[in-house]
Formats: C-alpha cells, sequence, structure tokens
C-alpha cells in the first residue's frame, strides 16, 4: 500500500472527511495519513480505539511515537490523556488498549539509527520555546538537534510564517487555519519537503498545532525487513 509516498510534493490531508479503516484488531480504526508498506508499513495515522478495544501486545521493532487527541490512551504503564506526547524507541512492547475510547495520531517505522530516547510529556509538559510572531505560547516535547517536535498556540486572525529549512511536517490539534485557498479544522495533517516554509493565517478562534521540524525521512531511517 503506498499513500502520500512522495516525500518531494507538499500535502495537505483534512483527516476527518477520510473513512476510517479497520484494523487486524477489533474495535480499533485507522484514517491513513502517510502509508508504505502493508500491515508492517512506514506509516503515519489517525488510530481511533473504541470502548474496551486493545491491541495484543508487540513489540515497536521500528520505534513509535505517539499524541493523545482525544479520550485516555492505556497501556501496562498508564494512561495517557488528550494532550500527551510520548515516544516509543525500537525494541519497546506495551499492551495498548482504551478503557472509555480514545483517538491518538501514530507515526511508525520513522526512526532513525541509535534514536532510543523514551519519553512521556504529559499535557502541558515541555520546555518553554521562543515564540514566533503570532504565537501565545510554544513548547518542546522532543529536541536531539536532530529532530524538533513542539505544540504551539497561536493567536487568532494572526499570519504565521515556518521557515523550513529540514522538512516539516504539522498537525492541527485545534482551531482553524487557511494555508494557500484551503482551510483546515481539527486533526487536519500536512507535510512540506525543505525549503517550502508553511505560510498560514489563524481563524477568529486562533489554533494549536502539533510541529515536526527534521528531514521527511532520515538519511538512516530504519528499514523494515522484507
Amino acid at each position: 500500500m503506498r499513500i502520500n509516498e512522495d516525500l518531494t510534493k507538499p500535502v495537505i490531508v483534512h483527516s476527518t472527511k477520510l473513512d476510517w479503516i479497520p484494523s487486524p484488531s477489533a474495535g480499533v480504526d485507522r484514517r491513513m495519513l502517510y502509508r508504505i508498506g502493508g500491515e508492517m508499513a512506514r506509516a503515519t495515522t489517525i488510530v481511533r480505539y473504541a470502548p474496551g478495544s486493545m491491541f495484543p501486545r508487540h513489540v515497536h521493532s521500528g520505534g513509535e511515537e505517539i499524541l493523545v487527541l482525544e479520550g485516555t490512551f492505556q497501556d501496562e504503564h498508564g494512561d495517557y490523556p488528550p494532550g500527551c506526547y510520548f515516544r516509543n524507541p525500537p525494541g519497546t512492547s506495551h499492551v495498548p488498549a482504551a478503557k472509555d475510547g480514545c483517538t491518538i495520531f501514530v507515526r511508525l517505522w520513522q526512526y532513525r539509527e541509535g534514536d532510543d530516547a523514551q519519553i512521556v510529556r504529559q499535557p502541558r509538559e515541555g520546555e518553554a520555546a521562543p515564540l514566533r510572531d503570532g504565537a501565545d505560547a510554544a513548547r518542546i516535547l522532543f529536541d536531539d538537534g536532530k529532530e524538533r517536535v513542539s505544540i504551539e498556540e497561536w493567536r487568532p486572525d494572526s499570519a504565521i510564517t515556518i521557515e523550513n529549512q529540514r522538512g516539516l511536517e504539522f498537525l492541527l490539534l485545534s482551531g482553524s487555519l487557511v494555508i494557500g485557498a484551503g482551510q483546515l479544522e481539527p486533526q487536519s495533517w500536512g507535510r512540506l519537503p525543505a525549503s517550502e516554509p508553511l505560510e498560514a493565517t489563524t481563524g477568529p478562534e486562533g489554533a494549536e498545532i502539533w510541529i515536526k521540524e527534521a528531514p521527511l525521512q532520515h538519511p538512516d531511517v530504519l528499514q523494515i525487513p522484507g
């Protein structure tokens, strides 16, 4: 399966307009934003857990990065409410579930060699970051020099520009944005190759946005077996 696989082209996906696709586990459905591969894939996905659903224990051979969007995501290590961000590096395992249901944003098989930091950021945690024009708040979730992940809050009716030297991926969490001729709503996702800046205008309610500044695929990205 190949979805938005051309990393040289800008892409914006209004994920709420996509159909939910069942996963191998009952009650767990997916909206696929980016995918190369079958059930084991390099992928970026919105995943919905119905109340009481779970995935059996599995090892993340290629690493897993998650942001909880709605509800409470759970595993044997604890509960993760909306706004929780964590990184499960290659070799880690867990049994994900959601007693009351949840929706999460997930990136799989996009780790690079040597990235072994296991991180959990609870909602509102993270180091304060310098504010760009139009921003009210910004906090860093992860930054090791190779990639920088943050959440920013942008003021209403503001023009925002993010210079893009390495590559840029984003997910709108709340509010609205206009980019070019398109209007983005919560859970809209985008990706821009290096040298193409993000130029956006916020709506009357402002916007909260998750941002990853990094190569769209690391040169030493882990390879999927087979």
